[in-house]
């Protein structure tokens, strides 16, 4: 658990042809348990990157909604995610359009069905890899690996029985143990309760789990309305987005993949399930 991040329950812990917008890179194999607690950060970049070369097979890419709200149509986009896309004359408009309405929904409910993913979740994932693709075009940032934090962190937003309404906000709240240093790193209270009602102690926050102080610096409004909300996951997922882009820089590199995962929980454990969850978020959509 990190000083940016931390987990909710965890101590520390166009459909042919492939997809620029899934992650190849994050193709951890489900063996990865073998190859224990041990292992460091140097050893663990080599270990994906050898896989990541003959192994990995990308899932079916989100198409844009409406080509003119996306700076290119998905089919467009290169296959290396570190090339740019070209900008449009309505870079400005898409800029200010919900994240979740930039992927096609079609595309939306066709591969929340096969992946099991909440399509409001899945909405806000695929739209937040769209729009890296403006904000950060040499990030190559894939919805599957937002999918798979998203995972982790907090089951899409259904842990505690809870669940993302159509207004995108996750309800009731999901409000992580107080990170009192018991079972995690120790994080006194940094926003006077304002955010998790506690005084004392920080709390982890919202479907994809921000502390009050990273929030209060990173939140980004991804919904279009205004303000950074960390119950709403479209802010939540932009902003989990933009941070991973910018601690990993091109998540296309293995090296670059695991140092912003590593950077969002600093956790070899952490990073095998992210990448498992992603790995097989990206194989069930073909």
């Amino acid at each position: 658990m990190s000083d940016e991040f931390s987990r909710l329950l965890a101590p520390a812990e166009g459909e042919d042809g492939g997809d620029p917008l899934a992650d190849t890179t994050s193709r951890a194999p489900r063996r990865a348990a073998l190859v224990g607690a041990a292992l460091t950060l140097a050893a663990l970049v080599a270990f994906v990157g050898v896989l990541w070369t003959g192994a990995a097979r990308p899932g079916a890419a989100p198409a844009i909604a409406d080509a003119a709200a996306d700076p290119a149509p998905a089919a467009s986009v290169a296959a290396s995610p570190t090339v740019s896309p070209r900008p449009s004359p309505s870079a400005t408009r898409a800029a200010r359009a919900a994240i979740s309405t930039l992927a096609d929904p079609s595309w939306v409910q066709r591969i929340a069905a096969r992946t099991g993913i909440p399509p409001r979740a899945l909405a806000a994932y695929a739209g937040a890899a769209l729009r890296m693709q403006t904000l950060h075009p040499g990030c190559g940032l894939g919805w599957n690996t937002l999918a798979g934090i998203g995972e982790v962190e907090s089951g899409h937003g259904t842990i505690f029985g809870g669940a993302i309404g159509a207004d995108g906000v996750a309800r009731p709240r999901i409000i992580g143990i107080a990170l009192d240093g018991t079972s995690s790193l120790a994080v006194p209270d940094t926003d006077g309760g304002a955010l998790d009602g506690d005084t004392r102690w920080d709390h982890a926050l919202g479907p994809m789990q921000f502390i009050p102080e990273t929030w209060a610096r990173d939140g980004r409004d991804g919904d279009g309305d205004g303000r950074a909300d960390v119950d709403a996951i479209d802010d939540a997922a932009l902003t989990a987005a933009d941070y991973l882009c910018r601690a990993g820089g091109d998540l296309a590199d293995p090296s670059g993949w695991i140092r912003a995962v590593d950077a969002y929980n600093p956790s070899i454990d952490y990073n095998h399930r992210v990448a498992a969850a992603a790995d097989e978020y990206a194989a069930l959509a073909g």
